[in-house]
């Protein structure tokens, strides 16, 4: 397994979903992108949820948690053609031998459900229980606020019942900007998707894998144009982008695609036609 600083870097997948492809691109027509990803017969397009896994010496530190069983039984679970692997998120992490008890830390981009559903998981007719009973959930301040009241666009990416129980629970972190949560994890917030998205970047002296979130839902998204319908602000999208871009292409960073049905990392270069991805792998070759 690949390693920054103390810590070994497991990829988790989550599961998959579809969503429209309309919407995940925005203003670009659909002879464009389907050409990128084939819909389906509904016009959704396959997207993973890949979250990522740290073991250190004493942390294990889960970035995102996928959507989880909360749409478990209902009509949005073939809305959104939700696929969960066999034994849910709990059975992937144990995969990589660690017991659900055993996370520490579990940091969450943001709170829509796709992102923190497997946060909390059903249990009989309650209201929920959290999954990783130990864990601390680490969520930026400002996006917690904003979660509370959802705008119309948001309303239903935000489920109340994903993330309450992280409150009740006392588990809850409100993190207040850019930091360092850990020794060589820390986050920045951005702000076009929503409000304090919180992308993380893990890094040493001589390697940085940087967890983009949905900065860059997948591969075919560096662009300016080729935002998503489900941006909030999609100007500052563009323009959090071409910061992004200019420091990942300048530093080499390794990035990190939570959606990419197929790449796991990769990274970007400048060339005459805008950033382009170079050396897609999975995580093992990081």
């Amino acid at each position: 397994m690949p390693q920054i600083g103390p810590y070994s870097l497991h990829a988790i997948r989550a599961g998959a979903l579809g969503l429209d492809g309309g919407a995940m691109f925005g203003i670009v027509p659909k002879p464009l992108w389907s050409q990128r990803i084939e819909p389906d017969e509904s016009n959704r397009i396959p997207l993973a949820t890949r979250c990522l896994l740290l073991k250190g010496e004493d942390r294990r530190i889960l970035i995102d948690t996928g959507v989880g069983d909360t749409f478990a039984g209902t009509k949005y679970e073939d809305i959104y053609a939700v696929n969960q692997p066999d034994g849910g998120l709990q059975r992937q992490v144990e995969g990589e031998g660690v017991a659900p008890e055993a996370i520490t830390d579990v940091i969450l981009t943001h709170l829509h459900f796709d992102h923190c559903g497997g946060s909390t998981r059903q249990v009989g007719d309650g209201e929920g229980a959290v999954t990783f009973p130990n864990a601390t959930y680490h969520v930026q301040k400002a996006h917690w606020q904003w979660a509370q009241d959802a705008n119309p666009k948001e309303r239903q990416s935000f489920l109340d019942r994903t993330f309450a129980p992280l409150q009740k629970s006392g588990q809850l972190h409100l993190v207040e900007g850019a930091t360092t949560l850990f020794p060589g994890v820390s986050v920045e917030q951005v702000h076009g998707h929503t409000e304090a998205q919180q992308i993380v970047t893990v890094a040493d002296a001589d390697t940085t894998l940087v967890y983009v979130a949905d900065l860059l839902p997948t591969t075919h998204h560096l662009a300016p144009a080729w935002t998503m319908a489900y941006d909030v602000r999609p100007l500052v999208t563009i323009e959090e982008k071409r910061d992004f871009l200019e420091r990942a292409a300048d530093a080499e960073w390794n990035l990190f695609f939570e959606h990419d049905p197929n790449v796991a990392v990769a990274n970007v270069e400048r060339t005459d036609r805008g950033f382009q991805i170079i050396r897609s792998r999975p995580l093992r070759e990081l």
